[in-house]
């Protein structure tokens, strides 16, 4: 039996700067709860697809699983969790907001 779908948010990364970026329905974000949630599994496969193809702004495009108990997107796994939050060698970029 297959294993039921989860929501889903599509992420890369930039291609110039290398930030982990997130697909909304205009385009991308850095920011995990601006992401688009894909809920059928179809729709994330295109998404995915589409996303695949742009080879002028993003590398590594995949479909990512998230909590959205809390109405926005959460990882569900440590490598997103850390992706989410930037690196981590010192502060700089998203980590230097903070």
């Amino acid at each position: 039996m297959p294993k039921p779908f989860s929501p889903k948010v599509v992420t890369a990364n930039a291609l110039i700067e290398g930030d982990v970026v997130y697909q909304t329905a205009a385009g991308w974000t850095r920011v995990l709860a601006e992401a688009e949630i894909l809920t059928d599994e179809a729709d994330a496969e295109i998404r995915l697809i589409d996303a695949s193809q742009q080879h002028d702004s993003i590398v590594g495009a995949y479909l990512a699983d998230v909590d959205t108990a809390a109405g926005i997107p959460a990882p569900t796994h440590f490598r997103e969790a850390f992706r989410a939050n930037g690196p981590s060698n010192y502060a700089h970029g998203k980590q230097e907001r903070l």
